[in-house]
Protein backbone atom coordinates (compact mmCIF):
# COMPACT_ATOMS: atom_id res chain seq x y z
CA UNK A 1 0.00 0.00 0.00
CA UNK A 2 1.31 3.44 -0.93
CA UNK A 3 2.25 5.56 2.08
CA UNK A 4 0.13 8.72 2.44
CA UNK A 5 2.25 11.86 2.20
CA UNK A 6 1.91 14.34 5.06
CA UNK A 7 0.38 17.47 3.45
CA UNK A 8 2.51 19.80 5.60
CA UNK A 9 5.92 18.21 5.05
CA UNK A 10 6.87 20.73 2.37
CA UNK A 11 5.95 23.70 4.58
CA UNK A 12 7.89 22.20 7.48
CA UNK A 13 10.95 21.59 5.29
CA UNK A 14 10.65 25.14 3.95
CA UNK A 15 10.96 26.52 7.50
CA UNK A 16 13.58 23.94 8.49
CA UNK A 17 15.86 25.28 5.75
CA UNK A 18 15.33 28.84 7.00
CA UNK A 19 15.63 28.40 10.75
CA UNK A 20 19.46 28.60 10.99
CA UNK A 21 19.22 32.09 9.50
CA UNK A 22 16.35 33.05 11.83
CA UNK A 23 18.31 31.72 14.80
CA UNK A 24 21.24 34.02 13.96
CA UNK A 25 19.04 37.12 13.73
CA UNK A 26 20.01 40.10 15.86
CA UNK A 27 17.94 41.77 18.55
CA UNK A 28 17.26 44.63 16.13
CA UNK A 29 15.95 42.25 13.44
CA UNK A 30 13.71 40.45 15.92
CA UNK A 31 12.37 43.72 17.31
CA UNK A 32 11.52 44.83 13.78
CA UNK A 33 9.47 41.67 13.19
CA UNK A 34 7.58 42.30 16.43
CA UNK A 35 7.00 45.94 15.49
CA UNK A 36 5.43 44.92 12.18
CA UNK A 37 3.07 42.60 14.04
CA UNK A 38 2.16 45.36 16.52
CA UNK A 39 1.33 47.80 13.71
CA UNK A 40 -0.89 45.22 12.03
CA UNK A 41 -2.85 44.61 15.25
CA UNK A 42 -3.08 48.19 16.41
CA UNK A 43 -3.81 49.88 13.09
CA UNK A 44 -4.28 47.82 9.96
CA UNK A 45 -6.46 44.94 11.18
CA UNK A 46 -7.98 46.27 14.42
CA UNK A 47 -11.52 46.70 13.06
CA UNK A 48 -11.40 43.32 11.30
CA UNK A 49 -10.33 41.65 14.55
CA UNK A 50 -13.24 43.21 16.43
CA UNK A 51 -15.71 42.14 13.75
CA UNK A 52 -14.33 38.59 13.67
CA UNK A 53 -14.61 38.11 17.43
CA UNK A 54 -18.14 39.51 17.39
CA UNK A 55 -18.97 37.03 14.64
CA UNK A 56 -17.50 34.08 16.57
CA UNK A 57 -18.71 35.01 20.11
CA UNK A 58 -20.71 38.23 19.97
CA UNK A 59 -17.77 39.43 22.02
CA UNK A 60 -18.04 43.05 23.23
CA UNK A 61 -15.58 45.44 21.56
CA UNK A 62 -14.21 46.54 24.94
CA UNK A 63 -13.53 42.92 25.90
CA UNK A 64 -11.88 42.28 22.53
CA UNK A 65 -9.55 45.23 23.06
CA UNK A 66 -8.75 44.34 26.69
CA UNK A 67 -8.46 40.56 26.46
CA UNK A 68 -7.37 39.90 22.87
CA UNK A 69 -5.50 42.84 21.34
CA UNK A 70 -3.98 44.56 24.37
CA UNK A 71 -2.29 41.43 25.86
CA UNK A 72 -0.47 40.79 22.57
CA UNK A 73 0.62 44.42 22.25
CA UNK A 74 1.81 44.41 25.87
CA UNK A 75 3.78 41.20 25.21
CA UNK A 76 5.39 42.77 22.13
CA UNK A 77 6.35 45.98 23.96
CA UNK A 78 7.77 44.03 26.89
CA UNK A 79 9.84 41.81 24.59
CA UNK A 80 11.11 44.75 22.54
CA UNK A 81 12.23 46.60 25.70
CA UNK A 82 14.06 43.60 27.15
CA UNK A 83 15.15 41.52 24.18
CA UNK A 84 18.75 42.71 23.98
CA UNK A 85 19.28 41.82 27.65
CA UNK A 86 17.50 38.46 27.31
CA UNK A 87 19.66 37.46 24.34
CA UNK A 88 22.97 38.40 25.96
CA UNK A 89 25.02 35.35 27.06
CA UNK A 90 25.00 35.14 30.86
CA UNK A 91 28.18 34.57 32.83
CA UNK A 92 27.87 32.05 35.66
CA UNK A 93 30.27 31.03 38.43
CA UNK A 94 32.84 28.28 37.91
CA UNK A 95 33.84 25.99 40.83
CA UNK A 96 37.37 26.13 42.20
CA UNK A 97 38.06 22.59 40.98
CA UNK A 98 37.65 23.89 37.42
CA UNK A 99 40.00 26.84 37.92
CA UNK A 100 41.39 28.26 34.71
CA UNK A 101 38.03 28.17 32.92
CA UNK A 102 35.02 30.44 32.50
CA UNK A 103 31.35 29.50 32.15
CA UNK A 104 28.40 31.11 30.43
CA UNK A 105 24.95 30.30 29.09
CA UNK A 106 24.02 31.03 25.47
CA UNK A 107 20.37 31.40 24.49
CA UNK A 108 19.72 29.67 21.17
CA UNK A 109 16.52 29.26 19.18
CA UNK A 110 15.02 25.78 19.37
CA UNK A 111 14.23 25.73 15.64
CA UNK A 112 10.88 25.13 13.97
CA UNK A 113 7.99 25.34 16.44
CA UNK A 114 4.33 24.38 16.29
CA UNK A 115 1.73 26.51 18.09
CA UNK A 116 -1.68 24.87 18.56
CA UNK A 117 -4.05 27.56 19.83
CA UNK A 118 -7.60 27.29 21.23
CA UNK A 119 -10.91 28.95 20.38
CA UNK A 120 -11.67 30.78 23.63
CA UNK A 121 -9.15 33.61 23.14
CA UNK A 122 -8.32 32.87 19.52
CA UNK A 123 -6.15 35.93 18.84
CA UNK A 124 -4.45 36.29 22.24
CA UNK A 125 -3.55 32.63 22.72
CA UNK A 126 -2.20 32.27 19.19
CA UNK A 127 -0.07 35.41 19.12
CA UNK A 128 1.29 35.66 22.67
CA UNK A 129 3.30 32.43 22.28
CA UNK A 130 4.27 33.54 18.77
CA UNK A 131 5.80 36.72 20.23
CA UNK A 132 7.94 34.60 22.58
CA UNK A 133 8.93 32.25 19.77
CA UNK A 134 9.99 35.11 17.50
CA UNK A 135 11.84 36.85 20.34
CA UNK A 136 13.85 33.64 20.78
CA UNK A 137 14.63 33.45 17.03
CA UNK A 138 12.42 30.55 15.93
CA UNK A 139 10.32 29.77 12.87
CA UNK A 140 6.67 28.86 13.56
CA UNK A 141 3.66 27.12 12.12
CA UNK A 142 0.37 28.06 13.81
CA UNK A 143 -2.74 25.90 13.81
CA UNK A 144 -5.70 27.83 15.30
CA UNK A 145 -8.94 26.20 16.40
CA UNK A 146 -11.58 25.49 13.79
CA UNK A 147 -14.27 26.57 16.30
CA UNK A 148 -13.51 30.28 15.85
CA UNK A 149 -13.39 30.45 12.03
CA UNK A 150 -13.84 34.20 11.56
CA UNK A 151 -10.89 34.97 13.82
CA UNK A 152 -8.78 32.26 12.16
CA UNK A 153 -9.35 33.88 8.77
CA UNK A 154 -8.25 37.28 10.08
CA UNK A 155 -5.23 35.70 11.77
CA UNK A 156 -4.21 34.17 8.47
CA UNK A 157 -4.50 37.54 6.72
CA UNK A 158 -2.44 39.23 9.45
CA UNK A 159 0.37 36.69 9.37
CA UNK A 160 0.53 36.61 5.57
CA UNK A 161 0.75 40.42 5.51
CA UNK A 162 3.45 40.61 8.17
CA UNK A 163 5.71 37.57 7.74
CA UNK A 164 7.53 35.54 5.14
CA UNK A 165 6.03 32.01 5.22
CA UNK A 166 9.56 30.68 5.73
CA UNK A 167 9.42 32.16 9.25
CA UNK A 168 5.70 32.18 10.16
CA UNK A 169 2.82 30.33 8.50
CA UNK A 170 -0.74 29.50 9.51
CA UNK A 171 -2.54 26.24 8.74
CA UNK A 172 -6.34 26.12 8.92
CA UNK A 173 -8.38 22.95 9.38
CA UNK A 174 -9.84 20.62 11.96
CA UNK A 175 -8.46 17.73 14.00
CA UNK A 176 -7.08 16.03 10.90
CA UNK A 177 -4.80 19.03 10.25
CA UNK A 178 -3.59 19.02 13.87
CA UNK A 179 -2.93 15.26 13.68
CA UNK A 180 -0.90 15.64 10.50
CA UNK A 181 1.15 18.49 11.97
CA UNK A 182 1.83 16.50 15.13
CA UNK A 183 3.35 13.79 12.96
CA UNK A 184 6.21 16.11 11.96
CA UNK A 185 9.47 16.37 13.93
CA UNK A 186 9.09 19.90 15.29
CA UNK A 187 11.70 21.18 17.72
CA UNK A 188 9.08 22.50 20.16
CA UNK A 189 5.30 22.35 20.50
CA UNK A 190 3.25 24.94 22.37
CA UNK A 191 -0.30 23.70 22.99
CA UNK A 192 -3.17 25.48 24.73
CA UNK A 193 -6.32 23.46 25.39
CA UNK A 194 -7.83 20.76 27.54
CA UNK A 195 -5.92 18.17 29.62
CA UNK A 196 -7.51 15.42 27.51
CA UNK A 197 -6.08 16.76 24.24
CA UNK A 198 -2.87 17.75 26.02
CA UNK A 199 -2.18 14.06 26.64
CA UNK A 200 -2.61 13.36 22.92
CA UNK A 201 -0.22 16.16 22.02
CA UNK A 202 2.37 14.97 24.52
CA UNK A 203 2.14 11.39 23.23
CA UNK A 204 2.65 12.58 19.64
CA UNK A 205 5.59 14.76 20.70
CA UNK A 206 7.22 11.81 22.44
CA UNK A 207 7.59 9.98 19.11
CA UNK A 208 10.07 12.68 18.01
CA UNK A 209 11.37 13.57 21.50
CA UNK A 210 9.95 17.04 20.93
CA UNK A 211 9.81 19.37 23.93
CA UNK A 212 6.36 20.67 24.88
CA UNK A 213 4.69 23.55 26.63
CA UNK A 214 1.17 22.57 27.68
CA UNK A 215 -1.18 25.35 28.78
CA UNK A 216 -4.15 23.36 30.03
CA UNK A 217 -6.97 24.14 32.46
CA UNK A 218 -8.90 22.51 35.22
CA UNK A 219 -11.17 23.63 38.01
CA UNK A 220 -9.73 26.83 39.47
CA UNK A 221 -11.12 27.47 42.96
CA UNK A 222 -11.93 30.76 44.67
CA UNK A 223 -12.00 30.86 48.47
CA UNK A 224 -13.84 33.59 50.37
CA UNK A 225 -12.93 33.75 54.06
CA UNK A 226 -14.93 35.38 56.82
CA UNK A 227 -12.47 38.30 57.00
CA UNK A 228 -12.78 39.12 53.29
CA UNK A 229 -14.32 42.31 51.95
CA UNK A 230 -17.44 40.63 50.61
CA UNK A 231 -18.41 43.41 48.21
CA UNK A 232 -14.94 43.44 46.65
CA UNK A 233 -14.76 39.64 46.53
CA UNK A 234 -18.19 39.43 44.91
CA UNK A 235 -17.40 42.09 42.31
CA UNK A 236 -14.07 40.52 41.31
CA UNK A 237 -15.37 36.96 41.24
CA UNK A 238 -18.43 38.06 39.22
CA UNK A 239 -16.13 39.82 36.74
CA UNK A 240 -13.70 36.89 36.55
CA UNK A 241 -16.55 34.46 35.94
CA UNK A 242 -18.28 36.46 33.21
CA UNK A 243 -15.35 37.76 31.20
CA UNK A 244 -15.73 36.06 27.80
CA UNK A 245 -18.91 34.47 29.21
CA UNK A 246 -16.79 32.35 31.52
CA UNK A 247 -14.90 30.74 28.62
CA UNK A 248 -11.55 31.44 30.27
CA UNK A 249 -9.09 28.79 31.43
CA UNK A 250 -8.34 30.75 34.62
CA UNK A 251 -11.94 31.74 35.41
CA UNK A 252 -13.01 30.91 38.97
CA UNK A 253 -14.65 27.53 38.43
CA UNK A 254 -16.28 27.20 41.85
CA UNK A 255 -16.35 29.28 45.01
CA UNK A 256 -15.76 28.01 48.54
CA UNK A 257 -17.34 30.41 51.04
CA UNK A 258 -17.01 30.47 54.82
CA UNK A 259 -20.43 29.43 56.10
CA UNK A 260 -20.70 32.38 58.48
CA UNK A 261 -20.64 34.87 55.56
CA UNK A 262 -22.30 32.75 52.88
CA UNK A 263 -25.64 34.56 52.69
CA UNK A 264 -24.03 37.99 52.77
CA UNK A 265 -21.69 36.94 49.95
CA UNK A 266 -24.57 35.56 47.85
CA UNK A 267 -26.44 38.84 48.27
CA UNK A 268 -23.38 40.82 47.16
CA UNK A 269 -22.68 38.55 44.18
CA UNK A 270 -26.26 38.80 42.93
CA UNK A 271 -26.12 42.58 43.31
CA UNK A 272 -22.88 42.75 41.32
CA UNK A 273 -24.24 40.74 38.39
CA UNK A 274 -27.38 42.88 38.39
CA UNK A 275 -25.17 45.99 38.28
CA UNK A 276 -23.06 44.58 35.43
CA UNK A 277 -26.14 44.01 33.26
CA UNK A 278 -28.77 46.56 34.40
CA UNK A 279 -31.03 45.93 31.38
CA UNK A 280 -30.70 42.16 31.85
CA UNK A 281 -27.79 40.01 30.71
CA UNK A 282 -29.66 38.67 27.67
CA UNK A 283 -30.18 42.16 26.24
CA UNK A 284 -26.79 43.45 27.28
CA UNK A 285 -23.99 44.18 24.83
CA UNK A 286 -21.49 43.40 27.59
CA UNK A 287 -21.87 39.60 27.73
CA UNK A 288 -20.45 37.31 25.07
CA UNK A 289 -22.17 34.13 23.89
CA UNK A 290 -21.11 30.49 24.07
CA UNK A 291 -18.90 29.56 21.13
CA UNK A 292 -21.08 26.85 19.52
CA UNK A 293 -24.13 24.63 19.96
CA UNK A 294 -22.16 21.69 21.34
CA UNK A 295 -20.65 23.76 24.15
CA UNK A 296 -24.02 25.37 24.89
CA UNK A 297 -25.63 21.94 25.14
CA UNK A 298 -22.87 20.73 27.45
CA UNK A 299 -23.46 23.64 29.82
CA UNK A 300 -27.24 23.35 29.71
CA UNK A 301 -27.09 19.61 30.40
CA UNK A 302 -24.74 20.12 33.36
CA UNK A 303 -27.04 22.76 34.83
CA UNK A 304 -30.18 20.63 34.40
CA UNK A 305 -28.39 17.62 35.92
CA UNK A 306 -27.46 19.62 39.02
CA UNK A 307 -31.03 20.90 39.40
CA UNK A 308 -32.42 17.39 39.02
CA UNK A 309 -30.23 16.27 41.93
CA UNK A 310 -31.39 18.97 44.30
CA UNK A 311 -29.14 21.94 43.49
CA UNK A 312 -30.66 25.37 44.08
CA UNK A 313 -30.34 28.23 41.61
CA UNK A 314 -29.49 31.29 43.70
CA UNK A 315 -29.18 33.61 40.71
CA UNK A 316 -29.85 33.34 36.97
CA UNK A 317 -30.37 29.92 35.43
CA UNK A 318 -31.87 31.03 32.09
CA UNK A 319 -30.49 29.38 28.95
CA UNK A 320 -31.56 29.88 25.30
CA UNK A 321 -30.17 27.52 22.69
CA UNK A 322 -31.17 29.58 19.65
CA UNK A 323 -28.84 32.38 20.82
CA UNK A 324 -26.32 30.18 22.69
CA UNK A 325 -27.11 32.35 25.71
CA UNK A 326 -26.35 31.28 29.27
CA UNK A 327 -27.26 33.74 32.00
CA UNK A 328 -24.72 34.32 34.77
CA UNK A 329 -25.79 31.66 37.24
CA UNK A 330 -25.02 30.87 40.86
CA UNK A 331 -25.72 27.26 41.90
CA UNK A 332 -25.70 25.99 45.48
CA UNK A 333 -25.94 22.36 46.52
CA UNK A 334 -24.61 20.67 43.38
CA UNK A 335 -23.65 17.10 44.35
CA UNK A 336 -19.87 16.52 44.67
CA UNK A 337 -19.99 13.97 41.82
CA UNK A 338 -22.02 16.23 39.50
CA UNK A 339 -20.59 17.52 36.22
CA UNK A 340 -20.50 21.06 37.62
CA UNK A 341 -18.12 19.99 40.39
CA UNK A 342 -16.14 17.40 38.45
CA UNK A 343 -15.44 18.94 35.03
CA UNK A 344 -14.16 22.36 34.00
CA UNK A 345 -17.26 24.47 33.36
CA UNK A 346 -16.08 26.99 30.74
CA UNK A 347 -19.22 29.08 30.98
CA UNK A 348 -20.88 31.67 33.27
CA UNK A 349 -22.10 29.10 35.81
CA UNK A 350 -20.63 29.28 39.31
CA UNK A 351 -21.15 26.49 41.86
CA UNK A 352 -21.07 27.66 45.48
CA UNK A 353 -19.80 25.33 48.22
CA UNK A 354 -20.14 26.41 51.88
CA UNK A 355 -17.17 25.44 54.10
CA UNK A 356 -16.48 25.82 57.79
CA UNK A 357 -13.16 27.55 57.17
CA UNK A 358 -9.76 27.25 55.42
CA UNK A 359 -9.11 23.70 56.65
CA UNK A 360 -12.25 22.32 54.98
CA UNK A 361 -11.52 24.42 51.87
CA UNK A 362 -8.03 22.94 51.73
CA UNK A 363 -9.40 19.40 51.91
CA UNK A 364 -11.84 20.17 49.08
CA UNK A 365 -9.18 21.74 46.83
CA UNK A 366 -6.55 19.08 47.45
CA UNK A 367 -9.07 16.34 46.74
CA UNK A 368 -9.02 17.41 43.08
CA UNK A 369 -6.41 17.80 40.33
CA UNK A 370 -4.01 20.73 40.67
CA UNK A 371 -5.66 23.81 39.15
CA UNK A 372 -4.32 26.37 36.72
CA UNK A 373 -5.27 29.20 39.09
CA UNK A 374 -6.38 29.64 42.70
CA UNK A 375 -8.00 32.74 44.18
CA UNK A 376 -7.96 33.64 47.86
CA UNK A 377 -10.13 36.42 49.31
CA UNK A 378 -9.18 37.20 52.87
CA UNK A 379 -7.75 39.90 55.13
CA UNK A 380 -6.20 37.33 57.46
CA UNK A 381 -2.49 36.92 56.61
CA UNK A 382 -2.25 33.60 58.43
CA UNK A 383 -5.22 32.25 56.49
CA UNK A 384 -3.71 33.38 53.19
CA UNK A 385 -0.30 31.88 54.03
CA UNK A 386 -1.95 28.63 55.18
CA UNK A 387 -3.78 28.18 51.87
CA UNK A 388 -0.79 29.20 49.73
CA UNK A 389 1.61 26.90 51.59
CA UNK A 390 -0.65 23.83 51.56
CA UNK A 391 -1.94 23.89 47.98
CA UNK A 392 -0.34 23.63 44.55
CA UNK A 393 -1.60 25.66 41.60
CA UNK A 394 -0.25 27.10 38.38
CA UNK A 395 -0.74 30.65 39.67
CA UNK A 396 -2.68 32.64 42.25
CA UNK A 397 -4.26 35.99 42.99
CA UNK A 398 -4.98 37.18 46.50
CA UNK A 399 -8.07 39.40 46.64
CA UNK A 400 -8.53 39.44 42.86
CA UNK A 401 -9.11 37.15 39.88
CA UNK A 402 -7.49 36.76 36.43
CA UNK A 403 -5.11 39.72 36.59
CA UNK A 404 -1.94 37.75 37.37
CA UNK A 405 -2.08 36.87 33.65
CA UNK A 406 -1.45 40.54 32.83
CA UNK A 407 1.83 40.87 34.77
CA UNK A 408 4.53 39.93 32.26
CA UNK A 409 7.13 39.72 35.02
CA UNK A 410 5.25 36.68 36.35
CA UNK A 411 5.58 33.31 34.57
CA UNK A 412 2.23 31.90 33.49
CA UNK A 413 1.41 28.19 33.29
CA UNK A 414 0.04 25.16 35.03
CA UNK A 415 1.29 22.28 37.09
CA UNK A 416 0.69 18.58 36.33
CA UNK A 417 -2.92 18.22 35.12
CA UNK A 418 -3.19 21.97 34.47
CA UNK A 419 -0.07 22.07 32.32
CA UNK A 420 3.70 22.16 32.14
CA UNK A 421 6.16 24.83 31.16
CA UNK A 422 5.74 28.59 31.51
CA UNK A 423 4.98 31.48 29.19
CA UNK A 424 4.93 35.29 29.05
CA UNK A 425 7.83 37.70 29.13
CA UNK A 426 11.24 36.30 29.99
CA UNK A 427 9.70 32.95 30.95
CA UNK A 428 8.25 32.66 27.42
CA UNK A 429 11.59 33.59 25.85
CA UNK A 430 13.28 30.84 27.90
CA UNK A 431 10.55 28.33 26.96
CA UNK A 432 11.35 28.76 23.26
CA UNK A 433 15.14 28.83 23.81
CA UNK A 434 17.80 26.22 24.33
CA UNK A 435 19.91 27.33 27.28
CA UNK A 436 23.27 26.10 26.02
CA UNK A 437 26.07 25.89 28.61
CA UNK A 438 29.54 26.82 27.37
CA UNK A 439 32.75 26.28 29.38
CA UNK A 440 35.97 27.82 28.04
CA UNK A 441 39.30 26.55 29.29
CA UNK A 442 41.95 29.27 29.10
CA UNK A 443 44.61 27.97 31.56
CA UNK A 444 46.01 24.47 32.23
CA UNK A 445 43.26 22.24 33.64
CA UNK A 446 43.43 20.28 36.89
CA UNK A 447 41.57 17.46 35.10
CA UNK A 448 44.88 16.67 33.32
CA UNK A 449 46.23 15.52 36.69
CA UNK A 450 43.69 12.73 37.08
CA UNK A 451 43.68 11.13 33.65
CA UNK A 452 44.50 7.41 33.24
CA UNK A 453 46.44 5.44 34.24
CA UNK A 454 44.89 5.82 37.70
CA UNK A 455 47.91 5.50 39.97
CA UNK A 456 47.81 5.86 43.75
CA UNK A 457 49.03 9.45 43.39
CA UNK A 458 46.27 10.27 40.94
CA UNK A 459 43.70 8.68 43.27
CA UNK A 460 44.87 11.05 46.02
CA UNK A 461 44.70 14.00 43.64
CA UNK A 462 41.17 12.96 42.66
CA UNK A 463 40.15 12.83 46.35
CA UNK A 464 41.68 16.27 46.90
CA UNK A 465 39.88 17.68 43.83
CA UNK A 466 36.51 16.32 44.98
CA UNK A 467 36.76 18.41 48.15
CA UNK A 468 36.70 21.55 46.00
CA UNK A 469 33.71 20.68 43.80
Amino acid sequence: MEKIQNPYTELFQFQLANFPQAGKSTARERREKLSRLARALEVTFRDEIREALFSDFRKPVTETDLTEIYPVLAEIRHARRNLKEWMRPRRVATPTALAGSSSRIRYESKGVCLILSPWNYPLNLALVPLVSALAAGNCCILKPSEHSPATSRVLKRILEAVFDPREVALVEGGPEAATALLGLPFHHIFFTGSPRVGKIVMQAAAANLTSCTLELGGKSPAYVGKSASLKTAARRIAWGKCTNAGQTCIAPDYVLVAESVKEAFVEELCAQWAAFYPEGAEKSNSLARIINDAHFQRLDTALQEAKAHGAQIRYGGVTRGEDRYVEPTLVEGAPPDSTLLQEEIFGPILPLVPVSGPEEALEFINGRERPLAMYIFSSDKREIQFLEANTRAGGSCVNHTLIHYANLELPFGGVNNSGMGKSHGYAGFLEFSNQRPVLRQYLPSSSELVRPPYTRLRQRLAEFTLRWL
